[in-house]
């Protein structure tokens, strides 16, 4: 089946509407819902776009197999096509981008969270809130949905630079001459307390390495994704953003392989953070935690009856 997902993921990156894209380029609102709908359009249509966005057709278009209807990832892209209210994708982008952005500093609450996803406005609020909080918010939505879109690909650098990019963008560190958004850090840094990481020099061919050990797997299990995840965080490519990077990386491949995802609620950052620390001496602390988050996962997916 042809998709244009990609279009339209370009087309909120650069804020260009659906009525911008008709009056720019001429295309018609037929033409428009047939794009939509992942329906046959003309060649003549796709050159005008790809002229109009300064792009080769694969950008704006891609192959995606049959995905079985069962499986959590197309409950995801249903309800989220949809723009279905309360239903588990919107449940699972307001506690992933809450849990995942409080544990790195974050201060919004999770009903600010709900609010901001909701209504577009952060709500009733008892003091000052950082600008750089609400945004990071809202970008975790947009990384989110990128996930979705792209979560039966494989991974590769420009999926998680993309991912990176996505997450990062518009804040006051994006406005740094040094920090670099959606690519790989340019000065040396620490996890925690002074936890060494991979030095910028090394990180591109580091990445590569994780990437194509990973891909050799014939089989990619769920002690794999923890596998990869530790290792990502070891290496920790990005200036700052690696923790939700890395989390989200995590949703995206279980959704892939059909293993049941999950998220680290911030209640217990300690035994993840325990996890990572101590993954060279004993697994099981992360795999466990990990797992018990998969329970709690299972348990939404239970309410909505998924399962």
């Amino acid at each position: 089946m042809i998709s244009y997902k990609k279009l339209f993921l370009m087309m909120e990156e650069r804020e260009i509407t659906k009525e911008k894209l008709k009056k720019e380029t001429g295309i018609s609102s037929a033409t428009i819902a047939k794009l939509s709908k992942n329906e046959e359009i003309s060649m003549a249509t796709i050159q005008t776009l790809c002229d109009f966005f300064d792009c080769q057709p694969g950008a704006i278009m891609s192959y995606e197999k049959e995905i079985n209807k069962d499986s959590i990832l197309f409950k995801l892209r249903e309800e989220m096509e949809m723009k279905l209210k309360g239903g588990l994708y919107h449940q699972t982008q307001i506690r992933l981008a809450y849990n995942s952005n409080h544990m790195e500093g974050n201060r919004l609450t999770e009903d600010q969270t709900r609010s901001i996803y909701e209504t577009k406005t952060i709500g009733i609020t008892e003091g000052s809130e950082k600008i750089d909080d609400i945004i990071e918010t809202v970008n975790h939505f947009r990384c989110f949905d990128y996930i979705i879109s792209i979560a039966d690909k494989d991974l590769s650098e420009d999926i998680i630079k993309h991912i990176h990019l996505l997450l990062k963008n518009g804040t006051s560190d994006s406005q740094k001459e040094w920090f670099a958004v959606g690519d790989y850090k340019k000065r040396p840094n620490v996890i925690g307390d002074m936890i060494e990481t991979t030095h910028p020099s090394k990180v591109a061919t580091e990445t590569k390495k994780l990437l194509q050990a990973y891909r050799e797997n014939s089989n990619i299990t769920f002690e794999n994704i923890i596998d990869f995840h530790y290792k990502f965080e070891k290496i920790h490519p990005f200036q700052d953003g690696n923790g939700r990077v890395g989390r989200l990386i995590m949703f995206k491949e279980c959704l892939k392989y059909d293993i049941l995802p999950f998220i680290i609620e911030d209640k217990s950052q300690d035994y993840y953070k325990r996890g990572l620390k101590e993954y060279t001496v004993e697994k099981g602390y992360l795999i466990e935690t990990c797992r018990a988050a998969q329970d709690l996962y299972k348990e939404l997916l239970k309410y909505f009856e998924y399962i």
